[in-house]
């Protein structure tokens, strides 16, 4: 149902299964492997059931959305179907485990000063990329470098601004870099993964500046066999992955194919076409939810540190730049409503952008709930003082008819408190990210910004930021955006986020609907969806707004 882009971490939510570009309601926990319903916490017991891993075998993995864009990730605009291919490709020098921290992986250790605005990078010692370059610290500076701009061979014009606030980079040894900062950074490590975004490229890639986009190359698990772009990416285990002397990857090949329908996807792993894909449609849930429970699949599902369904408001331009629209919009819609209609109230409802899981989270941000009478006294406020007129266009993306529903419906409560709503549907996904960028719209339904650390939603919010797609500016958020940043302090950075939410629920910047619920599923005799275990022994995130190492995934032999 909707849309997103991306940079750091991941439309709009809700029900959408195949809206991406490239695209519980309990604490968040996951349905463990085999086990419907999302009951436990998280547990794998079909996977402790199965054994050991075997080696062998091939994956064919259904994904949302086709990445059309290509793989030169410091340009490119990935959202989580380009994620699960580039977490295979690729390794990030960091990557989130299971408390939520982000911790070393293809870097051996990331390790700031005193005042955390001078972090040294250290490499494993051994590594090298598919065509054999060595991973070392040149390498490194070099995709740094292309990452914030600072290589005039490469443009990256999201990415810069992400990264800004380095102020410079250093090879300090051949394993290491040293990178310092403008100011205190302690989420550094978080940016080193990006929402799986940050993959290390070969220079020879970075290099090829015509084919960087189809050109893979990274010292990931597997290595590109070929791209046919709407049809299907092929790759193959690495022999010399860096984790090789532990087995992995146990797959000897892994398949990506683009399958926008969700049912489709769905059908194609109960009939055997797939043995993998991932979904946040409810109704896909619910349905492997029943395969699981008779035995026909495995299922993780997880809403911690997810990306927030949302309706995405130009506040720049009339009628949301005026708190009065907004407040009526947010008394006008029942999101209760809309979620029981479009996920069968599987999804929890959100009230600000911090999903359950991630820092600043709130259970009450003082966000408006459904009061019809309180809208209309609203919107007649807002008509007496603009001439009579209160209307906009509500937009959404690609061709899912859930998406189309909760636009439709949504729409339909609007006009029931007197404002002038013209539903529209943009197929274009390209198109759509371009409008959003530029500020061409009134509302979109929308669906962005997964993770569990408040500082990556500096980017997303920040006044100046061109990924700021509401385009509003707003000193107080700016101002704790900025001291969440720099504060070294973790009570204290908890403290500024939960006050950064609050602001949010006040000013109604955007209208939150509820927190995406992933759920990624493998035929029977697949396992291995929350594994492997992380190089320091703590096992990685589960499923991160979708995110899953594909090395761990196995088949029985």
């Amino acid at each position: 149902m909707l849309a997103v882009l991306g940079l750091l971490t991941a439309g709009c939510g809700g029900g959408s299964s195949s809206g991406g570009d490239d695209d519980a309601q309990d604490d968040g926990g996951q349905t463990g492997s085999t086990a419907a319903g999302g009951d436990d916490d998280g547990g794998d017991e079909g996977d402790e059931a199965a054994g050991e891993p075997t080696p062998g075998g091939k994956v064919v993995y259904a994904l949302e959305a086709e990445s059309t864009g290509g793989f030169c990730l410091y340009g490119a605009q990935l959202a989580i179907s380009g994620i699960m291919v580039t977490q295979s490709i690729y390794d990030t020098l960091t990557v989130p485990n299971e408390d939520g921290e982000y911790v070393p992986y293809l870097a051996e250790s990331i390790e700031p000063n005193d005042t955390f605005d001078t972090w040294v990078i250290t490499l494993r010692d051994g590594v090298t990329f598919h065509n054999g370059e060595p991973l070392d610290a040149e390498a490194v500076k070099l995709n740094l470098d292309s990452y914030r701009g600072a290589n005039p061979d490469a443009f990256a014009p999201l990415f810069t601004f992400v990264f800004q606030n380095i102020a410079d980079v250093q090879v300090t040894g051949p394993l290491e870099v040293t990178v310092t900062t403008a100011t205190p950074w302690p989420a550094f490590p978080a940016y080193l993964f990006s929402s799986g975004r940050l993959g290390i490229m070969a220079p020879e890639q970075i290099a090829d500046t015509e084919g960087c986009s189809r050109n893979l190359i990274g010292t990931g698990p597997f290595q590109l066999d070929e791209w046919v772009p709407n049809d299907h990416l092929s790759a193959t285990k690495f022999a010399d992955y860096w984790r090789a002397d532990e087995g992995l990857p146990y797959l000897d090949e892994i398949e990506f194919r683009p399958v926008t329908d969700g049912g489709q996807r769905v059908n194609g792993l109960e009939t055997g076409a797939f043995q993998a894909m991932h979904s946040s449609g409810a109704q896909e849930i619910l349905d492997l939810r029943d395969m699981a429970e008779n035995g026909q699949a495995n299922l993780e599902e997880s809403s911690d540190g997810a990306e927030v369904g949302y309706t995405l408001l130009n506040d720049a331009r009339a009628p949301f730049d005026d708190l009065t629209a907004r407040q009526a919009v947010a008394y006008a819609v029942s999101e209760e409503e809309l979620n029981e209609l479009i996920n069968d109230g599987l999804n929890p409802l959100a009230n600000g952008p911090m999903a359950p899981g991630t820092q600043g989270f709130a259970e009450d941000t003082g966000y408006p709930t459904s009061d019809p009478d309180r809208a209309r006294e609203l919107v007649q406020e807002y008509k007496d003082a603009h001439g009579g007129q209160f209307a906009f266009e509500l937009t959404w993306s690609g061709t899912d008819p859930n998406t189309r529903q909760l636009a439709e419906e949504a729409a339909q409560q609007l006009r029931e408190v007197g404002i002038d709503v013209t539903v529209k549907n943009t197929a274009d996904q390209s198109q759509f990210i371009n409008d959003a960028l530029g500020g061409n719209f009134d509302a979109f339904i929308w669906r962005n910004h997964g993770g569990t650390e408040g500082d990556l939603l500096y980017v997303w919010f920040h006044s100046g930021s061109p990924v700021n797609f509401s385009k509003f500016t707003d000193p107080e958020i700016d101002r704790l955006l900025d001291e969440g940043r720099t504060e070294i302090d973790p009570d204290r950075r908890d403290e500024i986020y939960l006050e950064l939410n609050r602001r949010f629920g006040e000013q109604v910047w955007e209208l939150w609907s509820w927190y995406t619920v992933w759920g990624i599923a493998t035929s029977a005799d697949v396992h291995g969806i929350l594994g492997p275990e992380l190089p320091d022994g703590s096992m990685p995130f589960p499923l991160l707004a979708g995110w899953h190492l594909t090395s761990g995934l196995w088949v029985e032999q």
